[in-house]
């Protein structure tokens, strides 16, 4: 790593950073609010077209931590880090079944988050309130890890000074980040990623485009590259006696390969995050548009998956992986176009984090504060709670950053994943069928949160005890697998027979308010407008 500050390059991440900043201000103005309500402030008045709601939904699934991670977990152990490629065209196919369904009845009812869709499937408070408290709770590690990417980027360029700098001086370029994005998301609400995810994206494909093009040239070609990070993965690493990584996945790696890139797959649009952006657009349509050219953000990670390989071959060592690859960028890079690069990585934090915020926001005032402390809420009164809240979670994200060890994020991370999994039952079910009873999904849910916390607990690595990964052995068959996907499958498990057990007793199922025709209606077909039933607007459920 470079002494000292790297001038240019942080010259050029200012601008950026500026230039991003005036956009989320500006961008109250950008399709102004016809009303001070959720829909508006945190849907963007459900109002974006095809290319909004692309560039919002890449924005905000390919972070920072992405841009981070992924090349730095193939950096470390090889190509077991490319499930993220798999899983993410997975995902495309699996969420055009449900997407569209989702964003018919919610704009039927002007539900605002899933939680409001599962109390109004299941006429289930209790439900509801669990699916909006695993929404939050694997959401505030999520904005952690934006602001971890954040910080890495000022770490390599220097900014801040070393390890032995008073704290204040250290985070503070760090504290104004946090502050600029606070105040501009404050202000604007979902409008301000909308607008910067077209900054965003258009940053990264950019860099992307050239290092996959330049760094293999400056290194000789792929050939050598593969070559020198086959040799480096070969060697034994002191800490587990065992080969570092490897080019291809071993057998006995096979299980956890597939089964997290299938759990992952199945996780990714239960995060509230997901499914605010989902929600923010203004037809059926524009979802299934979305799935078909969403695609694309896969290719431009199975080339950013490169990277890690690139890094080895460069001869970039860094105590801390996460650094990988914004210091070779420092490395291979000239210095402006570096700070190019380092503002791709920076501002694809904010935007992810901006509608993190907002999603977890949502959940807390729909969910929590309407349906427990304040019935009777009005419009203007959610929306003001819902951003008093955007800035909690933000700070307190920023907290866990600045006083955790990094390593506690990312593991909160990981069982981030396997907790928002097990909502995939209400939600996803809900979505096609009513026969599973509201009692049953809660003990299902209960039971795989329970499970995946234990099993993530109890797995230890050569540097900690405890949530040391995020796989372990598979019950009763023996293999090693994603601790989500086996959660969820006792999840499910535990569902159906609880609902053929409930069914018999004929326990009280609850009031749908929901009926067919809603899970197929488009913005244009008659009576179809975002509405506010009795159900929503007062008690609910």
């Amino acid at each position: 790593m470079k002494d000292g500050v790297n001038g240019v390059a942080l010259a050029v991440f200012i601008f950026f950073f500026l230039a991003v900043t005036v956009m989320g201000f500006l961008a109250a103005r950008w399709r102004k609010a016809e009303n001070d309500s959720l829909d508006e402030w945190g849907l963007g008045g459900r109002s974006f077209g095809t290319w909004v709601t692309w560039f919002l939904l890449g924005g905000d699934l390919y972070t920072a931590y992405t841009f981070v991670a992924v090349p730095a977990a193939i950096y470390a152990a090889g190509a077991a880090g490319f499930f993220a490629v798999p899983y993410t065209i997975l995902v495309y196919p699996l969420i055009f079944t449900f997407l569209p369904r989702l964003w018919s009845v919610s704009h039927k009812h002007g539900y605002v988050t899933t939680s409001d869709f599962v109390r109004g499937r299941f006429g289930s408070k209790g439900l509801s309130l669990a699916v909006a408290v695993t929404g939050i709770l694997a959401t505030m590690p999520y904005i952690a890890l934006q602001l971890v990417g954040i910080q890495a980027v000022l770490d390599v360029m220097g900014v801040g000074g070393g390890e032995d700098t008073n704290w204040f001086v250290k985070d503070l370029p760090l504290l104004i980040a946090f502050g600029v994005l606070a105040a501009y998301t404050y202000s604007s609400g979902l409008r301000a990623p909308a607008l910067i995810a077209f900054v965003k994206d258009t940053l990264i494909y950019i860099v992307i485009a050239v290092a996959i093009i330049y760094i293999p040239i400056k290194l000789g070609g792929f050939d050598d590259i593969f070559a020198k990070a086959g040799e480096a993965f070969s060697q034994t690493n002191p800490a587990t006696g065992k080969p570092r990584g490897a080019l291809a996945p071993a057998e006995p790696g096979q299980w956890t390969y597939a089964t997290l890139a299938l759990g992952s797959a199945l996780a990714l649009f239960m995060y509230p995050h997901s499914i605010t952006a989902t929600l923010s657009s203004r037809s059926r349509e524009v979802i299934r548009r979305n799935t078909t050219i969403l695609p694309l953000y896969s290719l431009m990670l199975g080339l950013l998956a490169l990277l890690g390989f690139m890094a080895i071959a460069a001869g970039v060592k860094v105590t801390n992986g996460q650094l990988a690859i914004p210091q070779l960028f420092e490395d291979m890079f000239p210095s402006w176009f570096a700070g190019v690069a380092f503002a791709a990585i920076g501002i694809g934090a904010l935007v992810p984090a901006a509608i993190m915020s907002i999603a977890a926001a949502n959940l807390f005032t729909r969910n929590i504060y309407k349906d427990f402390i304040k019935p009777d809420a009005t419009p203007a009164q959610e929306t003001k709670v819902s951003k008093l809240v955007s800035l909690l979670v933000k700070v307190g994200a920023l907290v866990f950053v600045l006083t955790m060890d990094k390593t506690v994020a990312i593991n909160f991370q990981l069982l981030g994943g396997i907790w928002i999994l097990q909502t995939f039952p209400a939600l996803v079910g809900g979505l096609f069928t009513r026969w599973f009873h509201r009692w049953a999904l809660l003990a299902g849910w209960a039971v795989g949160m329970v499970y995946g916390t234990v099993a993530a607990y109890g797995v230890a690595s050569p540097t900690q005890k405890h949530f040391g990964g995020s796989s372990k052995e598979i019950p009763g068959i023996g293999e090693i697998g994603y601790i989500g996907l086996t959660a969820f499958v006792i999840n499910v498990v535990v569902t159906v027979v609880l609902t053929f057990v409930l069914k018999a007793a004929k326990a009280p199922e609850g009031i749908d308010e929901t009926k067919p025709s809603d899970y197929t209606a488009d913005a244009g077909d008659p009576g179809v407008a975002v509405e506010l039933p009795p159900a929503t607007a007062g008690a609910g459920h």
